[in-house]
């Protein structure tokens, strides 16, 4: 049986001087002006609702949620085309906009509707606020949280499972990792210390650890990959070899290293993006500001990694590689060795057109010093 995780507060005080706030969805206090929702309820009259703006409701059974959902996308799926990236990206922010006006009440940290899961993220997410509504698929979302927390993902390039936290981005797939994994092998290098830039959910400095590295120095902007990270080490081993800053980049982490590790994300940020998700598109100047910073605190001898991919290529969002750009023009780094692994291919059981998926490849790229 797998040891209980130890809780944490959404407030963690990771040191003397550092209070760390976690990401959770907004609580709505008032359920005033919703249209109600059940199996009662035409849900053409529903999706109208929706469509002219109205809060709705969801009573009686939690599976209600999930039904007014399912008609909501097939609704859109008439009105709106969904094949290339771009129109499915068009299609996910008219649903996400609509699917967000739909309510389901909490009480004493409990769904207030019947056969509803139990999810101990309003507990521990929402410690001082017992009753509260959130969207359906906000709660959608915790509901899977909760099961990938509490029970463990198996990553097949690590020893154990790991628990990640609300609102932290975990890979489905593991081309990239298995890439580093077999380069990690093979690495002569020395292994007193490394820094992985963005540490997520902390895999790749797992990794790290389990190939011999005395330290990993982690840093992310995300505040629950922080607090989560925090909380699965507890004080086992690992807390002992991996060592956590909420910042951006290098954060404190000044002292030059033999290894610095970068898995960036892998799409450019567009005109029209919003809610960017900061694991998934990267500004205009992350690049640039990243080699500058690398330069000062990688060894004279050291190795700088990243992972990426050629996804923004094949699927027309930019016509350059930023690392290749570096390589050329940046007058800092030279490449040492650039790996590519084959993405699998997608079951002939999706639906979507993604045959780009067919082409794309995780790259990884090993540059020193010119």
């Amino acid at each position: 049986m797998a040891e209980p995780i130890p809780y944490l507060h959404p407030k963690a005080v990771l040191s003397m001087d550092i209070e760390v706030k976690v990401n959770k969805p907004n609580p709505i206090l008032s359920k005033e002006k919703v249209v109600i929702y059940n199996r009662n309820v035409d849900v053409k009259s529903t999706i109208k609702a929706l469509e002219t703006g109205n809060n709705v409701l969801i009573t009686e059974l939690y599976n209600n949620g999930s039904i007014l959902i399912k008609e909501l996308q097939q609704h859109l799926s008439e009105k709106l085309p969904n094949k290339s990236f771009k129109e499915q990206r068009e299609f996910r922010l008219v649903y996400h906009k609509l699917s967000n006006l739909i309510l389901i009440e909490i009480e004493n940290h409990q769904l207030l509707v019947k056969k509803s899961p139990n999810i101990g993220w309003f507990e521990k997410l929402y410690p001082d606020t017992k009753d509260l509504l959130l969207t359906y698929p906000q709660v959608q979302g915790l509901n899977s949280s909760w099961q990938w927390y509490k029970n463990g993902i198996t990553i097949p390039v690590l020893r154990n499972k790991i628990h990640p936290y609300y609102g932290v981005y975990f890979p489905t797939r593991f081309e990239h990792l298995e890439l580093f994994d077999n380069w990690l092998k093979r690495y002569s290098g020395p292994k007193k210390t490394a820094i992985d830039v963005g540490i997520g959910s902390g895999i790749l400095a797992m990794q790290l650890v389990k190939h011999g590295f005395q330290k990993v120095l982690g840093t992310d902007t995300n505040p629950n990959a922080i607090v989560g990270l925090k909380e699965s080490m507890g004080t086992t081993k690992l807390s002992r070899k991996i060592e956590l800053d909420f910042a951006s980049l290098f954060g404190k982490w000044n002292q030059p290293t033999e290894l610095i590790i970068f898995n960036p994300p892998w799409l450019p940020e567009t005109r029209n993006s919003e809610n960017l998700d900061e694991a998934i598109y990267y500004n205009k100047s992350l690049f640039n500001n990243f080699f500058e910073a690398a330069k000062e605190r990688l060894l004279p001898d050291g190795k700088l990694v990243l992972i990426f991919s050629n996804l923004a290529q094949i699927i027309g969002l930019s016509k350059e590689n930023p690392i290749e750009q570096e390589i050329a023009n940046g007058g800092r780094f030279q490449l040492e060795r650039c790996f590519t692994k084959n993405v699998k291919k997608d079951t002939e059981k999706t639906k979507r057109d993604l045959n780009w998926r067919n082409k794309e490849e995780v790259e990884l790229w090993v540059l020193t010093h010119k």
